[in-house]
């Protein structure tokens, strides 16, 4: 058979070919003496566990070790998510995005209101002069409330709630209250200093729903609906009607928000919730039809002529001031809208001017600064097992991110005026008091975390030379 022979001879050519390459790639093992093993000894001994070392891999120019195809990205996705994880993350991004924001704010509210100040015929530090007052205030607020106890938080919540119903009762009392930019939510403290209860009621909400769903909780009785609703929707309701006496309703909005925020965190059924977004819905259409002041506002929403009258001239001035920005806009100081064009440019407006003078980089800076706020909020409510802080930090990050949303939303053109400020960043001693508070409960709930807390215990020097000289073993008695 010919061509049998011919194909047996081409297999063991093969044969021959296959193993002289095999050989040639893995050198035979010798004896002591110098002698090659046997081909059954040496296939078990290279076969044997960690006998063998994988060929290092070979740069084609250099022949030296080659680097994995995107290793560098992945060292640094990798070391990025191990500093991510850790757990004094949420603590240094609330305390940093916290102080950045209010210092930040800070110097906006000096910029943009020098002009403002002496169109009222006071110095041009008039208004920083009263916001750095607060903030060092504020700073105090934060400080005492990072280092109370979750318990001592608890205690503060009625008292507070209280004090909060009451100051906003004393607001409707003619004579007492008084009205700014037609709205009457404003108390007269005497001098130049007013205060504004209803943003207290923000943290009294906060604090008093977040204690009662805990104590809910610890009873097993959020599972039925009457326990979720009441009292906490009939005291929300109750607060958002004194301040809807006083016509405000942008702080209405955000404390709806509040509650919204408590019952979701609670863990609402779809139904309930979509019952109660419903109410406030059909509540909040009513007040808008028949308030002209409202109607006006929700129609300048992505207006770009002041209309008539100039109803809309807040709104367009806003974003003729971001679109003069530009990349990096025309310098601290240097803005034109604030002249008299467009109107509460340290307040409601503030974050128009900072587009003008900061450009697109400062607003996307303080975006990401808010944004950094909100997450680590969420995961301070996210990792805790107390529900209580669970209710509280899911507030309180509600409360920041809405105002936030719904104030740069506004100024943007994406949603009507609300004439809510800025977080930590408008003017306005009202505002900025309880809101620095807030960011102390925040800090103090991630602290409270147990990795956090044995983090902070580690980084004390007496904690640290203790136990570094545990770990260092004793020696011999004859060893130097």
């Amino acid at each position: 058979m010919p061509a049998e022979e011919s194909s047996a001879a081409r297999g063991r050519e093969r044969s021959r070919a296959t193993t002289a390459i095999s050989r040639a790639l893995h050198p035979p093992l010798l004896a002591a003496g110098g002698a090659p093993l046997p081909d059954g000894l040496a296939l078990r001994v290279r076969s044997a566990p960690g006998s063998r070392r994988p060929p290092a891999a070979r740069s084609r120019s250099t022949g030296g070790p080659r680097t994995p195809r995107g290793g560098g990205v992945r060292r640094f996705y990798e070391q990025a998510r191990r500093a991510w994880d850790r757990p004094l993350t949420a603590y240094y991004l609330i305390l940093g995005a916290g102080l950045l924001i209010t210092v930040l704010g800070l110097v906006m509210v000096y910029s943009a209101s020098m002009i403002k100040a002496l169109e009222l015929d006071k110095p041009g530090t008039y208004f920083f002069r009263k916001q750095f007052l607060a903030a060092v205030i504020g700073a105090g607020l934060m400080a005492i409330a990072a280092r109370m106890p979750v318990k001592l938080h608890r205690a503060l919540s009625y008292p507070l709630l209280m004090g909060a119903v009451f100051l906003m009762v004393l607001v409707q009392v003619p004579g007492i209250g008084m009205s700014v930019n037609g709205n009457r939510n404003w108390l007269y403290l005497g001098g130049p200093f007013q205060l504004q209860p209803s943003e207290f009621g923000k943290l009294a909400l906060v604090l008093w729903g977040a204690d009662l769903l805990a104590r809910k909780q610890d009873k097993r009785l959020l599972n039925q609906w009457k326990h979720m609703l009441v009292p906490l929707v009939p005291v929300a309701f109750m607060l958002l009607g004194l301040i809807m006496l006083g016509g405000d309703m942008g702080t209405a909005i955000i404390l709806t928000a509040i509650l919204f925020g408590l019952l979701w965190l609670a863990g609402a059924p779809t139904r309930l919730f979509a019952g109660v977004l419903a109410t406030a819905g059909l509540i909040g259409f009513v007040l808008i039809k028949t308030s002209p002041n409202r109607m006006a506002r929700l129609d300048c929403m992505g207006a770009s002529e002041p209309g008539p009258g100039g109803s809309c001239w807040q709104a367009v001035h806003g974003i003729y001031a971001l679109a003069s920005g530009g990349w990096f806009g025309s310098g601290l100081g240097a803005s034109v809208e604030k002249w008299g064009q467009l109107p509460e440019p340290h307040t409601d407006f503030i974050f128009a001017i900072t587009g003008e003078e900061l450009g697109l980089a400062g607003t996307l800076s303080v975006l990401a600064l808010f944004a950094a706020l909100g997450y680590a909020g969420i995961r301070v409510a996210g990792r805790t097992e107390d529900p209580f802080v669970r209710y509280a930090a899911g507030g309180v990050t509600t409360w920041i991110t809405a105002q936030a949303v719904i104030n740069i939303g506004a100024v943007l053109g994406l949603l009507p005026i609300a004439g809510v400020p800025l977080p930590l960043f408008s003017y306005g001693g009202s505002a900025l008091l309880p809101t620095m508070f807030a960011v102390g409960l925040l800090i103090a709930f991630a602290r409270a975390d147990p990795a956090a807390k044995a983090a902070l215990a580690m980084r004390r020097p007496g904690v640290r030379w203790k136990t570094m000289r545990r770990r260092i073993k004793k020696r011999p008695s004859g060893e130097r």
